[in-house]
């Protein structure tokens, strides 16, 4: 429906493709499945022509960040990857909370300005948010922390509110604001079912995170 709903041309067609790739691989990554390295680096190259057509240049520097913390480091120790991740996902204290959160409010606001200054990017204040949250949230994964999960949520409505005031201002199709919701909605659902935390672990026959 996100690819026949709208005029086909060239960023509906990519927008499509990059929307799916997308679904199958945060699904991969809630089931700590290593595909979702080979599945996020081409959905990444669909989201940097997306965001370019559409001047949320942030979301290209976000795309950028996912493959070097990400796609990358999966794809280089794959047959590895799934068992080394179930065994060593680690949990958040009060230190990596503070610099977390720290982290996430100080690249918001130096993105966002600098975005702002520099380009002609024009909603640099909501690009900055969707840029920190989910920048912070590819690190917070690439150190197999599971709180990365909270910052996959409100990365997931960040860009939710992006994409639909992209798509309000005429400079993207629905896909993108779609294809965030269900990115939340994958969210949820790890907190249940997924190894990245304990109620999902037990049901797997796994140890509890400590």
């Amino acid at each position: 429906m996100t690819l026949v709903d709208h005029p086909i041309t060239w960023v509906t067609v990519i927008t499509f493709i990059g929307t799916t790739l997308g679904v199958l691989c945060v699904l991969a990554i809630n089931a700590a499945k290593a595909i979702n390295g080979w599945l996020g680096l081409l959905s990444a190259a669909c989201f940097i022509f997306i965001g370019f057509a559409a001047k949320n240049y942030l979301s290209i520097v976000e795309q950028i960040i996912y493959i070097l913390t990400l796609d990358l480091p999966i794809l280089l120790s794959s047959k590895s990857w799934n068992d080394e991740t179930k065994n060593n996902i680690k949990k958040f204290h009060a230190k990596e909370w503070t610099i977390s959160i720290v982290f996430t409010l100080v690249l918001w606001a130096v993105s966002a300005y600098l975005i702002g200054l520099l380009t002609n990017d024009p909603r640099p204040i909501v690009d900055g948010i969707s840029f920190a949250v989910s920048t912070t949230g590819g690190i917070v994964c690439y150190l197999r922390y599971s709180n990365q999960y909270f910052w996959w949520l409100f990365s997931g409505i960040a860009q939710l509110i992006l994409w639909a005031i992209t798509f309000g201002q005429g400079d993207a199709n629905l896909g993108m604001a779609i294809n965030s919701s269900v990115y939340i909605l994958n969210d949820v659902i790890a907190f249940t079912v997924s190894p990245w935390f304990n109620r999902g672990r037990r049901r797997l026959g796994l140890k509890d995170v400590q």
